[in-house]
């Protein structure tokens, strides 16, 4: 099995990168947008042709979600243009592509879980460019694996978890978002999912491609993510005193982006074609320490 990675250096790309090199059948050629531009089709065809992957894996993506709103080329450049020229590439080449989605397509007015045939509605920048990347990686390659996923937290790069533990030192009270509800995900938790995708669609164990959901059990608010945080770093001496939570609401702390107000994404489909479980946040969150 011969695995592109893009994104390798961001939280899920890490992850992968790091969790492949125990996959003795794959070669995988890791990169970050130093090693591959995806907004540049040319090279984007150039590196895949020379490779030959048969999995593409698209962690590439931005995510700085109130810029977004602001830098809309740049969104739309990476999260569907770049999702495309993969897609075609990989269409040419007829390798799979795994893309990485999110919970942001949605609006989040549903009251119930989120299913993978619910209608999205994005309600930001991003979310639109992200499904705009989903529906041109649909349109260019049949052999297309979607995984969208929620409130992404790792050892590499910014998440909420390190916001919480910096502000947690610097400060005595925090105003915590009580009304949003999602399923935090492991980011190591996402790679081995895909790895497993990977591995069963190259040996041809599975070839249900279409859109699968995958996050955290179980749902919470940003609030009692926090307060897990919180008890956890208490727990590891990470911090001398846990700062008083106040759980306040989305209007009272206006953002750029609108933020989905229910992220919950039922998993089932993804369990029952591939056996994979719902990410295990709370079990993630015993190496707290992995992610100072």
């Amino acid at each position: 099995m011969r695995v592109l990675i893009t994104g390798g250096n961001g939280q899920i790309g890490h992850s992968l990168t790091k969790q492949f090199k125990k996959v003795d059948s794959a070669e995988v050629l890791s990169l970050g947008s130093a090693g591959l531009d995806i907004t540049d089709e040319l090279a984007v065809y150039k590196r895949i042709n020379e490779f030959k992957p048969n999995v593409i894996i698209n962690a590439a993506a931005y995510t700085a979600v109130d810029k977004a709103e602001t830098e809309v080329e740049l969104a739309y450049a990476i999260n569907r243009n770049g999702a495309k020229y993969l897609a075609q590439a990989a269409n040419k080449v007829g390798a799979v592509i795994l893309h990485i989605s999110t919970d942001y397509v949605f609006s989040g007015d549903k009251i119930d879980l989120y299913l993978e045939t619910d209608s999205a509605v994005p309600k930001s920048v991003y979310g639109e460019s992200k499904l705009a990347g989903e529906l041109e990686v649909i349109k260019a390659c049949d052999k297309h694996i979607i995984l969208r996923t929620a409130w992404v937290f790792g050892e590499v790069g910014g998440n909420f978890i390190k916001t919480m533990l910096r502000l947690g030192k610097e400060r005595n009270a925090l105003n915590i978002v009580g009304d949003q509800f999602g399923g935090p995900t492991y980011a190591g938790d996402i790679a081995s999912a895909l790895i497993t995708i990977a591995i069963g669609v190259d040996k041809k164990q599975s070839t249900q491609y279409g859109i699968y959901h995958f996050s955290g059990l179980p749902h919470v608010s940003w609030f009692e993510f926090a307060q897990v945080i919180f008890n956890e770093a208490k727990v590891h001496g990470l911090i001398e005193k846990i700062p008083t939570l106040n759980a306040i609401t989305t209007a009272d702390y206006p953002t750029p982006a609108k933020r989905p107000k229910n992220s919950k994404l039922a998993t089932e489909c993804i369990t029952k074609t591939f056996n994979i479980k719902a990410s295990d946040w709370q079990a993630a969150l015993r190496n707290i320490k992995q992610y100072t």
